[in-house]
């Protein structure tokens, strides 16, 4: 299934996109898209209902963010082997974590905020892992049980705060809207293998990313379990799993996003998305 969020800011409604591509309504079936829908049984249950009998969503509504209820934004560092070589670091003998700001969480076309003061902000494509039940030291062979689905996420990180600053990456990448994810969350049984799908990003029309998660370091089973033996993983927290080549940081000279800029990004069989970058007023 994709199952979406869709409607103004702060008041989403749960829906699902059919195999012709219309949204349909499940407001009649479940609350919204987060908590105990997440939840194996729950997903096993919408996935019974025809989307031919859901209502018809009419128009282009505005998607929101795919999950709601976030608890933890949890973000990995240094991810891809490709991505650590441009950078200049090396891989990580474990993996580097830090927080996202749930805060940060917008939908996948909002507009994104360049801060105040910035001067770097930078894009990072990323897979998105939802969790749908508590996890807590849980196995690498058992981790996928724990995973309700997989999204598109957008690392927006702000450079300058996130590493000539003082103190840990979190307030570089935690501004209002460096969150956009989605447009859906497809459940895992339609992703034959979250380790080889194609990822990419455009900044005004130019391909900037063009990668895989097959370069990953950290595969998704590995950071589930991995995460589990420190903290809980609760339903709807996401993972974003880290970025390939071809962020603004590693270009010579680097590049980044200004007012007006206009990014597009996408993964195989998870959507995309579009976000115009504006100035914080």
């Amino acid at each position: 299934m994709k199952l979406l969020r869709y409607g103004e800011a702060g008041s989403e409604k749960p829906g699902l996109l059919d195999a012709d591509g219309t949204i349909r309504d499940l407001s009649a079936h479940v609350a919204d898209i987060a908590g105990t829908t997440l939840h194996p049984a729950s997903l096993e249950t919408l996935s019974k209902l025809d989307p031919k009998s859901l209502p018809v969503v009419p128009g282009k509504p505005r998607l929101g963010a795919c999950v709601a209820g976030t608890g933890k934004f949890i973000c990995i560092g240094l991810n891809y082997s490709d991505h650590a070589a441009e950078t200049g670091a090396t891989v990580p003998p474990e993996p580097i974590i830090f927080m996202k700001a749930s805060s940060a969480i917008v939908g996948p076309d909002d507009d994104v905020l360049i801060p105040r003061g910035s001067v770097k902000t930078d894009w990072e494509v990323e897979l998105g892992v939802i969790i749908g039940k508590t996890a807590k030291y849980v196995s690498e062979d058992d981790a996928l049980d724990y995973v309700a689905g997989y999204c598109v996420a957008h690392d927006v990180s702000e450079r300058a705060f996130q590493a000539e600053r003082q103190g840990q990456w979190t307030k570089g990448k935690s501004c209002d809207t460096f969150g956009p994810t989605g447009p859906w969350l497809v459940t895992k049984d339609e992703v034959a293998d979250p380790q080889n799908l194609k990822m990419w990003l455009t900044v005004n029309g130019k391909t900037m990313q063009n990668g895989s998660t097959r370069t990953m370091v950290y595969g998704v089973k590995y950071l589930v379990s991995y995460l589990s033996q420190f903290m809980s993983l609760h339903p709807g927290d996401i993972i974003s799993t880290g970025t390939p080549p071809g962020v603004g940081l590693g270009m010579k000279p680097p590049v980044f996003l200004k007012p007006g800029d206009v990014v597009e990004l996408g993964i195989e069989g998870l959507g995309q998305q579009k976000q115009t970058f504006k100035a914080d007023e």
